[in-house]
C-alpha cells in the first residue's frame, strides 16, 4: 500500500474555494495510485483570532484552556475538508488528534509527540476512506487536549508519515525552500534538494517554511519531505538525507530571525553556580534559551546576556528578575529590537574563511555584532533588528550570488 501524507497550511485552506482546490490535489494523488492521509491546519487567521479572543478575557490565560480553545481551529478545517472530499465523490473521515490518537506529553501550548496509533488510520484506508487529520493537536495519556506550538501541523504530518512509513508532502503558499526570503532578496533561488541538517538549521534560525520539530522527526525517521505550492504543479524542494544532496555548497541559505528577545543580567557575581541557577530556572519553566554571552570577569562581577523567543520573554524576564534580586545583581535589561542573522551550508564543514568574510561584510555595512554562535554548518550573529534586511541582502550577495556566478561561468547553470 503506497501511502502519502499530504499537509495543507492555513493559507491553503483559507476559504471554501481553496479547500476544494486542496481536495482536488488529494484526488490527484488517489488517481496516481496513492492512499492519501490528509493533515490540515486551521483556516488562515483562525488561530490568531482565537488567541486575541482569549486575551480579551485575560492577558495570560491558563495554558490548558488555551489548548482547549486553539484546537477548535483545526477541528473546523478538517470537518469542512472531509465534507468537500465527500461532495466530490471520495469518502473521507475527519479525525481530531485524540481520535487517531496522537499521544503527547503534558506540556500545554508546546507539547511534544510521544507516540501515534495508526491502526484506525490503516483501517479507514483499507475501507476506502481518506482520513483527514487535525494538525497541531494531540492528547495526553490522561485525555487532556494539547497543542504542539506554532507550525505544529508540520510536525503532525511528518510524525504521521514516520509512523505510516510514508513520504510527506507539505503544501503551502510558497513553491519551496529558498536561499533567502524572496520578500527581502527578490533574486533568491529555490533549492531543489536540501539535507535534513541544513533544513534543521534554517528552520531553527528563522526560515518559516518548516517547523523545526517536524524536521527533527524527518531526520530521525528518514522521512523524505516535498515542500511545494498548493497553487502550482511545479516541483518544489525535497528535504532528504545528506547523501542524496549532490551539490554541497559552502552556504545554502541566509536567514533573519526577529522573533527573539535579548535579556541581560548586569553585574552578576562571578562565582560557581550562578549561571546554573539562572538557566535551570528557565529550563524548569520550559523556556528554550538560544545564544548566551558572558563577559570577562572584572572585580568579581560579570554581565550575562542570552536570547529567548519573544513569546517567552515576559516569563523569562520575570524569572530572571527574581533570581537577580536574590543573587545581588545590579539590574535586568530586556531588548526586543534584535535579530539573529545566519548563514548555513554543509559545505562549511570543509571550507575556511567563512566567518571572516561574514564579519567583514557586516562591518563594511556598518552593522555591529552583539553576539556570535556557531556549529559545524552555520554561523549566527545577533545584530540590531533595524539592520536585519540589509544584512540578509549583503550576505546573500556575498555567498549565494557569488556562487551562482561561478557556476554560470563554468557552464553548470543557466
Amino acid at each position: 500500500m503506497k501511502i502519502i501524507v499530504q499537509k495543507f497550511g492555513g493559507t491553503s485552506v483559507a476559504n471554501l474555494e481553496r479547500i476544494e482546490l486542496c481536495a482536488k490535489r488529494v484526488i490527484e494523488a488517489v488517481e496516481k495510485g496513492y492512499k492519501p492521509v490528509v493533515v490540515s491546519s486551521a483556516m488562515a487567521g483562525e488561530t490568531d483570532s482565537l488567541i486575541n479572543l482569549a486575551k480579551e478575557v485575560s492577558p495570560r490565560p491558563p495554558e490548558r484552556e488555551m489548548d482547549m480553545l486553539l484546537a477548535v481551529g483545526e477541528q473546523k478545517a478538517i470537518a469542512l475538508f472531509a465534507m468537500t472530499l465527500n461532495k466530490l465523490g471520495y469518502p473521507a473521515v475527519s479525525l481530531c488528534g485524540w481520535q487517531v490518537p496522537i499521544i503527547t506529553d503534558n506540556i500545554h501550548t508546546k507539547a511534544r509527540i510521544r507516540k501515534i496509533g495508526v491502526r484506525r488510520l490503516l483501517n479507514l484506508i483499507e475501507e476506502g476512506y481518506i482520513p483527514v487529520v487535525a494538525g497541531f493537536q494531540g492528547v495526553t495519556e490522561d485525555w487532556e487536549i494539547t497543542t504542539l506550538g506554532r507550525g505544529g501541523s508540520d510536525t503532525t504530518a511528518v510524525a504521521l508519515a514516520a509512523a505510516l512509513r510514508a513520504d510527506c508532502e507539505i503544501n503551502t503558499d510558497v513553491p519551496g525552500v529558498f536561499t533567502a526570503d524572496p520578500r527581502i532578496v527578490p533574486n533568491a533561488r529555490k533549492i531543489k534538494k536540501i539535507s535534513y541538517e541544513e533544513m534543521l538549521e534554517l528552520a531553527s534560525l528563522g526560515a518559516k517554511v518548516m517547523q523545526i520539530r517536524s524536521v527533527e522527526f524527518a531526520a530521525k525517521y528518514k522521512v523524505r519531505i516535498h515542500v511545494r505550492s498548493t497553487f502550482s504543479d511545479e516541483e518544489g524542494t525535497w528535504i532528504v538525507p545528506e547523501d542524496e544532496v549532490m551539490e554541497k555548497v559552502v552556504v545554502r541559505g541566509v536567514t533573519a530571525d526577529t522573533s527573539e528577545s535579548r535579556i541581560t543580567v548586569v553585574r552578576v557575581p562571578d562565582k560557581p553556580g550562578i549561571a546554573a541557577e539562572i538557566f535551570k530556572a528557565l529550563g524548569d519553566a520550559h523556556i528554550v534559551v538560544d545564544m548566551i554571552v558572558q563577559n570577562v570577569s572584572h572585580e568579581g562581577y560579570t554581565d550575562m546576556s542570552f536570547t529567548v523567543n519573544k513569546n517567552d520573554a515576559d516569563k523569562a524576564e520575570e524569572i530572571v528578575k527574581k533570581i537577580a534580586q536574590k543573587i545581588g545583581a545590579k539590574e535586568v535589561i530586556r531588548d526586543d529590537k534584535v535579530a539573529k542573522i545566519s548563514v548555513v551550508g554543509i559545505g562549511m564543514r570543509s571550507a575556511y574563511g567563512v566567518a571572516g568574510r561574514m564579519f567583514e561584510i557586516l562591518a563594511k555595512n556598518g552593522i555591529n555584532i552583539m553576539a556570535i554562535s556557531t556549529s559545524e554548518i552555520k554561523i549566527s550573529c545577533l545584530i540590531e533588528e533595524k539592520y536585519a534586511e540589509l544584512a540578509v541582502r549583503v550576505l546573500h550577495e556575498e555567498f549565494i550570488e557569488e556562487m551562482e556566478e561561478f557556476e554560470t561561468i563554468n557552464g553548470k547553470s543557466k
